[in-house]
C-alpha cells in the first residue's frame, strides 16, 4: 500500500490571484530579503491584502536554513498568531516555513523531532500556501524539509507526511528573471529529483510519470532557459514557454520523488553542500553522473528504461551509459561544474573533511531507497572520483 500526498496545485501566470480566496484574518510570509527587495513580498501582500487580512513579514531566511532560523520563526508565529503562513521563494524559504508551521502547532517539538513516524496534529492553528520563485527544488509539493544544524554542520532530512501545503501557486512569471547561475543550479536540482525518483527502489506508476515527463521537459526547455537567463532585455516567446516549462517540470519533480524519495546523488549532496557552501543544486548536479555510473555497473534496470523513456537509443546495455553522457553534456552546456575540484574546493580542504562527509552520507535518509546501496569504502571512492573527475569504474 502506498500513499500519494500532494497540496491542491494552482498553476499558470496570474496564479497569484488564488490568494483571493483565502480566508481569514492573518498571513505570516515566511521569505528572505532579497524577495522583499525585489518588490516579489509586495506582490504576494497586495493579493491578501484585497481578502482584508493583516499581513506580518519574518524576511531573514538565508540559504541553508538553520534550526535557529525556524526557531525564531516559530516564536514570531505564537506571537503573532497567523491563520496561515505563506512560504515565498526558493526551496530555503519554503522549507523554513515549513518547519515554522510544525513548530508554531506543535511548540512541544525541536525541529530535530519532525520526523514521518509521529503524529503532528496540524492545522488546529493555521494552514500552509507554497510559493516557488525558483524552478528547481519542488519543495512546494514536498513535505520534505531539510535543515542546517550549524553546530555539527550537517543538513538534516526531516518531515512528516502532514506537513505538505494546503495550496501550491506555481506562478512561472515569478521565475522569469532567474540569473543564469541560479537557473542552472535549480534546473539541475529538478532533473536529479527527476531522474533520481524514478530510479529508486520506492518508485511507484504514478510517480514514474511525473518523473520521466519531467526529466524529458528538463532536456528540452533548461538550455533554452538558461539563454533566456543570459539574454538581457525583451525575451522571446520561444524563451518564456521554455521558462513556463521548467516551472511546471520542476513541480512534477517535486511531486514525483516527494512521493517516492531521491538516492545517492542527494545524500551526497546535501553533505558537500554543508560543509563547503555549495548551492543545493550544483551539489546533486555535480554528483548525479557518477552516483548513475556506480549504480549502472550493479542495478542498471531502471536507468536503462528511464533512458528508453527519454528516447536514447543506445546498443543493449548501453543505454545508461549514453543518458550520463547526456547529463554531463547539459551540464556542461550550462556551466555545472563537473568535478568537486572544479567547484572551487582544494584537495587539502577536501581530505580534511573527507571522512565527515562520508559518515554522514552513508546515515543520510536519502541512502534508504538507493537501487545499489554503497558500502562506506565505496562512498569514500565515490567522493574522491567525483573529486578528480574520473568516470567510476567499481
Amino acid at each position: 500500500m502506498w500513499n500519494f500526498v500532494s497540496p491542491r496545485i494552482v498553476f499558470g501566470e496570474d496564479s497569484l490571484f488564488a490568494l483571493g480566496e483565502l480566508s481569514g484574518k492573518r498571513a505570516l510570509v515566511v521569505t528572505d530579503k532579497t524577495l522583499v527587495e525585489l518588490g516579489i513580498v509586495d506582490r504576494v501582500s497586495k493579493e491578501l491584502l484585497k481578502v482584508g487580512f493583516d499581513i506580518l513579514v519574518f524576511d531573514e531566511v538565508v540559504p541553508d536554513p538553520t534550526t535557529t532560523t525556524v526557531g525564531k520563526g516559530a516564536q514570531i508565529a505564537t506571537d503573532y498568531k497567523p491563520d496561515w503562513i505563506i512560504g515565498l521563494g526558493g526551496g530555503s524559504p519554503l522549507d523554513a516555513a515549513k518547519a515554522i508551521w510544525v513548530l508554531y502547532e506543535r511548540p512541544d517539538l525541536q525541529p530535530g523531532a519532525i520526523n514521518p513516524l509521529i503524529t503532528l496534529g496540524l492545522r488546529k492553528k493555521a494552514r500552509l500556501v507554497t510559493i516557488p520563485t525558483t524552478s528547481g527544488t519542488g519543495a512546494e509539493v514536498t513535505w520534505a524539509i531539510v535543515l542546517t544544524d550549524l553546530e555539527s554542520q550537517r543538513k538534516m532530512g526531516l518531515g512528516n507526511k502532514e506537513n505538505h501545503a494546503d495550496i501550491a501557486v506555481v506562478d512561472p512569471v515569478l521565475a522569469s528573471d532567474m540569473p543564469p547561475g541560479l537557473t542552472a543550479d535549480t534546473g539541475l536540482d529538478a532533473l536529479t529529483h527527476a531522474v533520481e525518483g524514478f530510479i529508486n527502489t520506492w518508485h511507484t506508476d504514478l510517480t514514474d510519470g511525473l518523473c520521466l515527463n519531467a526529466a524529458r521537459e528538463i532536456f528540452d526547455n533548461l538550455p533554452i532557459a538558461f539563454d533566456a537567463a543570459q539574454t538581457k532585455g525583451a525575451k522571446s516567446e520561444k524563451h518564456l514557454k521554455a521558462r513556463g516549462k521548467m516551472h511546471l517540470a520542476a513541480t512534477a519533480a517535486g511531486l514525483g520523488f516527494g512521493n517516492s524519495m531521491a538516492s545517492i546523488a542527494h545524500a551526497m549532496g546535501h553533505v558537500l553542500g554543508s560543509v563547503f557552501h555549495l548551492p543545493h543544486g550544483r551539489a546533486v548536479g555535480l554528483l548525479l553522473p557518477y552516483t548513475l555510473e556506480f549504480t549502472q555497473q550493479q542495478e542498471p534496470s531502471r536507468i536503462e528504461r528511464l533512458s528508453h523513456g527519454l528516447g536514447i537509443s543506445a546498443p543493449s546495455g548501453k543505454a545508461g551509459e549514453k543518458l550520463v553522457g547526456r547529463i554531463r553534456d547539459l551540464s556542461r552546456e550550462i556551466g555545472i561544474p563537473g568535478s568537486i575540484q572544479e567547484a572551487g574546493i582544494t584537495e587539502k580542504d577536501f581530505h580534511s573533511q573527507l571522512e565527515k562527509m562520508v559518515d554522514d552520507a552513508f546515515n543520510d535518509t536519502q541512502m534508504i531507497t538507493a537501487p545499489r546501496t554503497p558500502s562506506f569504502p565505496e562512498l569514500e571512492e565515490l567522493y574522491k572520483y567525483a573529486f578528480f573527475g574520473q568516470p567510476i569504474d567499481f
